[in-house]
């Protein structure tokens, strides 16, 4: 029984040991890449022309470039809406608010991009009638025009500022007499405050 135990003992290390060394077999070491695109000769002389002559990729859109219009106006000509605020609608991009104005807050659609607005006929949150009007942003000259009284002309926005426009008037019956009032349409131009953020 011994002598069984010695051989099967004997023939366990003998697997043992070829199973071991069958492991360890060590393979050829793979060569290492070390070409680089930039290092090769031709790509080197083809981006050697260039070099010096590559633009400086633009720089991302800010919300000031997309929305001009945004921010606050002050205005020497207008003493009735000295300062004006404008701001963006929290659930609709194309709609701005236009606070500071005697007629209250009033509502603007952007209809050419990226400061020409149309003011809707709307009733404020005061309960006063606003009449249909415009609102354009020269950002060239930074100054904000605002018409109201006057119909927003699709085809050419900004003559509603420059030429006088004939609106249709009015009929007011009274008991004895028919009087025709003709609307009179309210200006405002005013220039946007720049603030200076501070550079880091």
């Amino acid at each position: 029984m011994k002598k069984t135990i010695r051989i099967m003992g004997g023939i366990a290390l003998c697997l043992f040991t070829v199973a071991v060394n069958g492991q360890t077999e060590t393979q050829p070491a793979k060569p290492v890449n070390n070409w680089e695109a930039r290092k090769n000769p031709t790509v080197d002389s083809i981006t050697s022309q260039y070099a010096g002559k590559y633009i400086a990729p633009r720089p991302a859109l800010t919300s000031a470039d997309i929305f001009p219009v945004v921010g606050k106006y002050e205005s020497a000509a207008n003493a009735d809406a000295a300062a004006v605020t404008i701001s963006l609608d929290g659930q609709n991009k194309g709609i701005v608010w236009i606070g500071g104005l005697p007629q209250g807050k009033v509502k603007a659609m952007l209809r050419k991009s990226p400061a020409v607005y149309k003011i809707p006929a709307q009733k404020t949150e005061d309960g006063k009638e606003v009449a249909e009007g415009t609102l354009i942003f020269d950002k060239e000259t930074n100054t904000l025009s605002i018409c109201i009284g006057k119909l927003y002309d699709a085809a050419n926005p900004a003559l509603v500022f420059s030429a006088p426009v004939e609106e249709p008037a009015t009929t007011v019956k009274t008991s004895k007499t028919k009087k025709t009032i003709q609307p009179k349409a309210w200006m405002y131009t005013g220039t946007k405050l720049i603030t200076e953020t501070a550079a880091k």
